[in-house]
């Protein structure tokens, strides 16, 4: 005897396998993207951080209301990853700027989150009020597919939001330390080096 599952159950166990490749290939994307943007490796990364939490903040605000994890809901999380990498690029971009023009890395941080914060703030609660008809299932007769989709960007943008003005200046600042302090190790070294060429070379007769 054999079972196999078929029907609405085989779609959407395939939808949710399609979803999620498009999910890895948004990621990449957004990825590569936003490497020629700052021609860096490290910087996308730092960028890339306030994505799981979005996922997480999703997952919570659905145990919240109840609501199962469905194709609908999948979108939502597909949406949410150039809104969330969206408000990080604004704020990175804004420090970087600020170290161009000669400021500490501390300093720039805190110049560019003050700057940044209500700009994305505000972006964040304009999306978020305009999908709550959506949460509530207001919506009319398409409310079954708008309502997951809603709530699972809500709650992305909630927790990803606070991350956004949180966690990734100071990730930026661990990073760009770590990278200053090697800097410094490599040019000690050298010097270093130089010193003990010098002392090992031939006095001139």
């Amino acid at each position: 005897m054999t079972v196999e599952l078929g029907g609405v159950s085989s779609d959407q166990e395939d939808a949710f396998a399609s979803l999620g490749l498009a999910l890895l290939a948004a990621i990449a994307i957004v990825y590569l993207v936003m490497v020629a943007t700052f021609n860096s490796l490290l910087q996308p990364i730092l960028l890339l951080v306030s994505v799981p939490f979005a996922a997480t903040g999703s997952l919570v605000m659905l145990l919240i209301t109840g609501t199962p994890l469905d194709v609908a809901a999948m979108i939502g999380m597909l949406m949410l990853i150039g809104v969330v990498v969206t408000n990080a690029i604004v704020l990175i971009d804004l420090i970087n700027q600020y170290r161009s023009r000669g400021y500490g890395i501390h300093e720039a941080v805190v110049e560019g989150a003050r700057h940044r914060f209500r700009p994305i703030l505000m972006t964040a609660l304009a999306t978020i009020f305009a999908l709550t008809p959506m949460a509530l299932a207001v919506t009319g007769g398409g409310a079954f597919i708008s309502q997951p989709l809603a709530i699972v960007v809500i709650g992305g943008l909630i927790s990803s939001t606070a991350l956004t003005l949180i966690l990734v200046p100071v990730l930026y600042e661990l990073v760009e330390r770590a990278k200053e302090r090697l800097a410094e190790r490599r040019i000690a070294r050298r010097g270093k080096h130089e010193a003990s060429d010098d002392d090992s070379a031939p006095a001139p007769a």
